[in-house]
């Protein structure tokens, strides 16, 4: 349990002074780029793996099944919903805010082709679990970076600066708060939604454990 005692995110040698720069150390921007990209893998192995999609997809899918819309458009609209809930929780957006969109998508487009489903449910379900613990540990090595986080990350760590809870136990209320609305609107829960809303949160927090006792051991 010691991923509770994450209650910020860490700043390491690695990371950028402020999230809104014009010019940003180049280090910083390069694990930027590497953390989303690990995140993108993760995601891309949470849905090759079929046993369920992501509690904010769920969420998404609800507001599909109630409005009409599109599932890319219910995903668009609740992205910008949440961005907006960042002004009174003062988060400051930055170029990982952008990037969050642009890296995660390319990586998902490219690589979703390539990856293989398993036969057995067993061996998907094993596979969702690992594409959480990816996710977890890319967004961890992003948010690091500190160059300004996703629209929903934003909304873990500005909750959390309020709340002053440990990462993990806000983003496991963030997401089983928007599954269970999701549920409840019409989405569809499966095996890789529940690992996600239960693990992402001590995954990122495990990962920005590890990342600083190595940083702390150089």
């Amino acid at each position: 349990m010691r991923f509770l005692s994450v209650t910020s995110v860490p700043k390491l040698r690695w990371s950028s002074p402020t999230a809104f720069t014009m010019k940003p150390p180049l280090v910083s921007v390069a694990f930027l780029v590497i953390g989303l990209v690990i995140f993108g893998i993760g995601e891309a192995l949470l849905i090759t793996a079929g046993v369920g999609v992501s509690p904010w997809t769920v969420f998404a899918q609800g507001v599909t099944n109630t409005t009409g819309w599109s599932l890319g458009f219910a995903t668009f609209i609740i992205s910008a919903c949440v961005l907006l809930l960042w002004i009174p929780l003062k988060q400051t957006p930055g170029m990982g805010t952008i990037l969050n969109a642009i890296i995660i998508a390319l990586v998902l487009e490219y690589l979703l082709p390539y990856l293989p489903a398993f036969e057995s449910y067993v061996a998907n379900a094993v596979l969702a679990l690992v594409g959480v613990l990816v996710t977890g540990f890319g967004g961890a090595i992003y948010l690091i970076a500190n160059l300004g986080p996703g629209p929903r990350d934003g909304l873990m760590t500005g909750l959390q600066a309020v709340t002053r809870q440990p990462i993990a136990l806000v983003r496991l209320f963030l997401e089983l708060t928007v599954v269970a609305i999701g549920c409840a609107l019409g989405g569809t829960l499966g095996l890789g939604t529940v690992f996600f809303a239960l693990g992402i949160g001590p995954a990122v927090a495990i990962g920005m454990q590890i990342l600083q006792l190595r940083s702390t051991a150089h």
